[in-house]
This record gives C-alpha cells, sequence and structure tokens, in this order.
C-alpha cells in the first residue's frame, strides 16, 4: 500500500478552515493508504511559541484530528518531536539542499517579511525538515495545498540529489495528492480575509470546538452584501461573502460550487444562512463535543501520541540507516 505522510502545526485553536483543508481529507485517506499523520510541533517553533500553551495546544490538536475521524489503530498519529529522526535527516539535508534553492521559497519571504535578517534560521531551513519529515518514512505520496506545493517540489529535488550524490535508488520522489478545487476558507466578518485563528473576533471563525448553537449564530451572524445570490460561480466577482458562504456550503456538502449556486442562485442570504447553518451544524457539532471530550482526557490523548512515536519509530529507525550507511557514518 502507498504511503502517506502529513503534518499539523499544533498551534491551537483549529478552525472550519483547517478541518475542510486538511484533517477532513486524512479522515478519508485512511482506508486506501498507510497513513502516518504528525503534530509538527517542531515546525511551529521556527516562531517563537509559548511552551506552556505549545504543549496545550499540541494535546489540543491531537484531541481535534482524533474526534474529526482519524483512527490511531488504522492511522499513526504522533509528535514530531518525539521521533529524534526527523532532527537526525534534517541535518543531512541540510547538507544536501541549497542556499539558492530556500533562497526562492516565497513561504519564507511572506513569514520573514522585512525583519528577514532577525528571522530565525530554522524559519529558514524549514522546507528541509519537512523533507525529513516525509522521507523519512519514504512517502510516496503527500496531501498538499496551494501554500506547500513548492516546499513539496523542493523535497523531491532533495530526494534525486541525494540519490544522485552518493548513488543509490535510496528516497522515493514524491508525488502530490491534490483533492480538486482547493476549499479556501475566508473570515466570516471579512471576506477577502482568510479565516484565522489569530483573527481578534472569534465570530470570524467556526472552531472545531464550537458547539450547535455556536455554530449556527456565528453562520446567522455571518457578513453579507444586499445583494441575491448568484447563480453561476461567475457571479462572485466582487462579492467575496457570497463566494466564501457558498463555498463553505459547497465543501461542506460535497457538491459542485456550480450545483451550489444552480440550488440556492436567487435566494436571499437571510434564507440560505438556514440552510448553511443546518448543515454546518449536522457535519461539525459531534465533533466539536468529542473535541471536549478529548481535551479533558489528556492521559489517553498521551497514551495515543505515545504509541504513535513508537510506531513511527519502528518505521523511521531502519530507513534512517540506510541513509546513514549511503552518507558514510560510522556505525555504533
Amino acid at each position: 500500500m502507498n504511503r502517506i505522510f502529513s503534518g499539523i502545526q499544533p498551534t491551537g485553536n483549529l478552525h472550519l478552515g483547517n478541518y475542510l483543508g486538511a484533517i477532513r481529507n486524512w479522515v478519508r485517506l485512511q482506508s486506501d493508504y498507510d497513513c502516518i499523520f504528525c503534530m509538527v510541533d517542531m515546525h511551529a517553533i521556527t516562531v517563537w511559541q509559548d511552551p506552556k500553551e505549545l504543549v496545550s495546544s499540541t494535546r489540543e490538536v491531537a484531541a481535534a484530528v482524533l474526534a474529526a475521524g482519524v483512527d490511531p489503530k488504522a492511522s499513526i498519529v504522533f509528535v514530531q518531536s518525539q521521533v529524534p529522526g526527523h532532527a537526525q535527516l534534517a541535518w543531512v539535508f541540510n547538507c544536501v539542499a541549497r542556499l539558492g534553492w530556500l533562497n526562492r521559497m516565497t513561504q519564507f519571504k511572506d513569514k520573514a517579511g522585512k525583519n528577514r535578517e532577525n528571522a530565525s534560521v530554522g524559519l529558514f531551513a524549514y522546507p528541509n525538515l519537512m523533507a525529513a519529515d516525509i522521507l523519512l518514512y519514504k512517502a510516496t505520496h503527500v496531501p498538499v495545498g496551494e501554500d506547500q506545493k513548492q516546499h513539496l517540489e523542493l523535497s523531491r529535488d532533495i530526494a534525486q540529489k541525494f540519490n544522485n550524490d552518493f548513488g543509490v535508488d535510496l528516497l522515493p520522489i514524491v508525488e502530490p495528492l491534490i483533492f480538486g478545487p482547493a476549499t479556501r476558507v475566508m473570515s466570516l466578518r471579512d471576506g477577502t480575509k482568510k479565516m484565522s485563528k489569530s483573527d481578534p473576533s472569534d465570530k470570524s471563525r467556526i472552531n472545531m470546538i464550537d458547539d450547535a448553537d455556536a455554530i449556527a449564530l456565528k453562520i446567522r451572524k455571518a457578513k453579507t452584501d444586499p445583494h441575491l445570490l448568484p447563480e453561476t460561480p461567475e457571479g462572485f466577482d466582487g462579492r467575496p461573502e457570497a463566494a466564501n458562504l457558498m463555498g463553505i456550503y459547497a465543501a461542506l456538502a460535497d457538491m459542485a460550487i456550480e450545483d451550489v449556486c444552480a440550488r440556492f442562485g436567487g435566494w436571499q442570504f437571510s434564507k440560505f444562512k438556514g440552510e448553511l447553518a443546518d448543515l454546518a451544524v449536522e457535519k461539525l457539532s459531534l465533533i466539536g463535543t468529542e473535541c471536549i471530550r478529548l481535551h479533558n482526557d489528556p492521559g489517553y490523548v498521551d497514551g495515543v501520541l505515545r504509541d504513535g512515536a513508537a510506531r513511527a519509530s519502528a518505521i523511521a529507525e531502519p530507513i534512517l540507516r540506510e541513509i546513514y550507511d549511503a552518507v558514510g557514518f560510522l556505525r555504533p
């Protein structure tokens, strides 16, 4: 069976965008792939994290992943820092990747902004660690969004250069998994901005821990415009809130956006919001309840993560040894 590796940063307060963009796909992949899912806390610290909050957020994100339906027996669920091979292989890849490759990474430029000289080395070398995450398990496929495509291409370049440099056929050339049109979930208060946990308004997002009442209220209060809903996607031009709310409906209902427009085109926002609220409550409220239950049972969550780390290590250690042998590291 082909193997998938995918990770999510444990920065807490997961929302609808995280669910539709990543976690729901993880749940669906489990029956067709050998899946390894990771809370990438080492990536998180490329920018400052409060240590106590990072511990709490790691458990919170793990609980959300489990609540959404990832089966810790069918898949491996673990925390990145609990498997030393990630850092060990990242150093090897630091010596394989070229500075010119990393200088082309647009996400570093975006995150570092004008303070490039004050950015951490870890933020700059982040893509090498991402390549190590994937190739430590010889993963064959990685689900990617638009913002990670460039990093996956770098992982492929690193694998190819490693194989060429050391005359081996050891590391796979990883294939991306793309799930049709990306669901870009925007703020409920401003359709031009991405839904984000950092937005000061809790009404801007649907959190994975929200109950049915909170979900319905946030949708009813979501920003709209004064016009009827468009009958085709071409009608979204200049109407970000219509595009966002109808896009959320399409994603939750597994419908094409064209079909959503055909069904609800010409409706008032107020009537459509009732339909959207009912659908969102149906799909999300039980996940929120389970998130809270698991978050209140840290012993269970920690046990799942320990077991996952042990299973991940059992796969990673012999692969890392092969890589070390190819590089020429003396065996202990």
